[in-house]
């Protein structure tokens, strides 16, 4: 069971920080250490977007273990969800290392922030696509957390739910080959804050941004099998699944069939 930097609570009932000093505690408590200069004054500058600007409810943070090895697998629908996903995992004591487009290390500053926080960049469509598993599989290997969006990008449903069709299999590739616990996350509200169009965030009035954690997903009797076309599907599957489950409980609602 993790050892999280916030008070653990029923599922049931959120464990974001509340009030400004409950809020400013926290971030002297999350992880420094192994952030990089860069990546490190982001967040610094970020969190308060997050703790001041949002209404945050957290839920089932425990399932994310304190150390170790671990893959998480969130939804996507914002481009503010980075940020706000980032700032729950650091909360729950573990610093995130992205699986990002490599078009991202063109960019002025945000190459910087994702070089120096050891992120990994995808390469998609050329000869270098290999390179995200190759170093992904070593991240992990190594201990680390690294996030995935196994959508790829942002969620093409119209009504905002994971779709298995769209999910690409990389995580579920990692998880086969590393045998890492992938931990399912759903958020739903950033969308809200900046919508995937807009090119400024909504502050005011503040909008509830709520993220749910489960149990990692069974892969069990997949692992040590030959990652065939069908057992990797199946794995993908199975995670995703378990992200709309998280998605189901931050929005309160059922996923239509079929998802």
């Amino acid at each position: 069971m993790a050892a999280v930097l916030i008070p653990e609570a029923t599922d049931d009932t959120s464990t974001a920080p509340r009030g400004v000093r409950e809020k400013f505690l926290l971030t002297l408590r999350t992880p420094r250490r192994g952030r990089g200069f860069w990546y490190g004054l982001a967040i610094d500058v970020l969190w308060p977007f997050v703790m001041i600007f949002t209404r945050s409810g957290w839920h089932g943070g425990r399932h994310i273990p304190a150390e170790g090895p671990v893959l998480i697998a969130s939804n996507h629908v914002s481009f503010a969800d980075p940020v706000t996903v980032t700032a729950y995992v650091l909360a729950h004591g573990r610093i995130p290392r992205y699986l990002a487009k490599a078009g991202l290390w063109k960019v002025p500053v945000v190459r910087s922030v994702l070089a120096g926080g050891r992120h990994i960049p995808v390469h998609r469509g050329t000869s270098k696509a290999t390179d995200a598993y190759r170093d992904a599989v070593k991240a992990v290997e190594a201990g680390e957390c690294v996030l995935v969006f196994p959508e790829g990008t942002f969620t093409a449903d119209p009504d905002g739910w994971p779709s298995v069709k769209q999910a690409k299999s990389g995580i579920a590739r990692l998880a086969l080959a590393t045998g890492a616990p992938v931990v399912p996350i759903g958020h739903w509200g950033t969308q809200f804050v900046l919508p995937p169009k807009g090119r400024f965030p909504r502050l005011l009035p503040r909008r509830r941004v709520v993220i749910c954690t489960g149990e990692p997903v069974d892969l069990a009797d997949l692992l040590g099998q030959e990652p065939t076309r069908e057992v990797v599907e199946e794995a993908t599957r199975r995670i995703v699944k378990g992200i709309v489950e998280q998605v189901e409980r931050a929005r309160g609602e059922k996923a239509p069939r079929g998802v």
